[in-house]
């Protein structure tokens, strides 16, 4: 996409969604360049770097005593300084096509992220070689992303289930309404699944695998026909490998407690909602977007519970890093739903 008519060309301008489970990177007029896990991998005494992204992430659980491999952001949110800023230099060194230019930063954060730690994200970017840093509310971010008509005066709703946080908003007339997050999400998900399988079949399991079972038969809504998979870890009781099947019923009900969660936080959303703008909702219905979308059932499961229509956007994994990438691509027009670090 060009830039708008009298918008003076800065370098390349980046726009960062530094997730729990992902990291996006969208370079201005190059689409998005970059998507890895937000894993890093160092080696415990000397504190260098092993690995980033993917191959870090096939470290977890894996790795020796020397290594260290770690999700330096918990809950939407930097939970390791020194190791996320390890991690976001060398993610923005690979994408930077200028190591003199220093570029404009756009970073999508949870909605109700505390002023210490939208700090800590500010100058994690500021000493990774940012000119200025912007920040843009996830929720705001995903709708822009999925092409909601974010300015106009009748209300859109999006609803973004990431790894670590669900932030719910209503927006109208280019800011946020009504909104509220939850830090039940993704992450939630798989640590319930990790406990039930400990508490009901004495396996072990870690995170990785988890997740692999809730992308392969992950569901919260009856399927037809229901799913299996096998599932491998480790005994607790003789210590020794061991596998069962699991049907995608049984792992409906072991994740049931962060589904309600999560339903219940759009609820609320929507309890608080003017009556104006909670028409209009009724009208256009719910945008989900994240990688929660893309569990099976999902957006039936809140039409049923809430009586709104629900649509899954477009590429919902990517729509928080193409709404915070078209802030970069188009400044001078979205600026104003930008928050601005003057610190330099």
């Amino acid at each position: 996409m060009s830039p708008l008519p009298g918008l003076r060309p800065l370098g390349r301008d980046l726009a960062v969604d530094l997730g729990t489970a992902n990291t996006v990177i969208h370079a201005r007029g190059r689409g998005i360049v970059l998507d890895e896990p937000s894993v890093v991998a160092v080696e415990v005494r000397s504190g260098r770097l092993v690995a980033a992204g993917t191959q870090a992430k096939e470290m977890l659980g894996r790795v020796p005593g020397t290594i260290r491999a770690v999700r330096p952001l918990r809950d939407g949110v930097v939970s390791d300084a020194e190791e996320a800023e390890v991690m976001l230099r060398l993610f923005v060194d690979r994408v930077r096509t200028s190591r003199v230019a220093r570029p404009r930063m756009v970073l999508s954060v949870p909605s109700e992220v505390t002023g210490v730690e939208r700090r800590a994200l500010e100058d994690a970017a500021l000493r990774c070689g940012a000119r200025e840093v912007y920040l843009i509310e996830e929720p705001m971010a995903a709708a822009i992303g999925a092409g909601l008509p974010v300015h106009e005066t009748p209300a859109s709703m999006v609803v973004d289930i990431g790894g670590g946080t669900t932030d719910v908003a209503v927006i109208s007339l280019g800011g946020v309404v009504r909104s509220a997050t939850t830090r039940v999400a993704g992450d939630e998900v798989d640590d319930a699944l990790i406990s039930h399988l400990k508490a009901e079949h004495s396996l072990l399991l870690g995170e990785r695998s988890a997740e692999a079972i809730k992308v392969a038969v992950g569901s919260v809504s009856t399927l037809r026909p229901e799913l299996t998979t096998r599932v491998r870890g480790r005994d607790l009781v003789t210590g020794l490998p061991k596998s069962v099947e699991l049907g995608s019923a049984e792992v409906r009900t072991a994740i049931e407690g962060p589904i309600v969660q999560i339903v219940d936080v759009v609820r609320a959303t929507l309890d608080v909602c003017p009556p104006e703008l909670a028409g209009d909702i009724l009208d256009r219905g719910i945008m989900l977007t994240g990688g929660g979308a893309l569990l099976r059932g999902m957006d039936e499961r809140l039409r049923h519970e809430l009586g709104v229509p629900v649509v899954i956007a477009t590429d919902p994994l990517h729509a928080s890093a193409r709404g915070a990438g078209r802030c970069v691509d188009e400044f001078a027009s979205l600026e104003r739903v930008l928050v601005a670090d003057h610190r330099r």
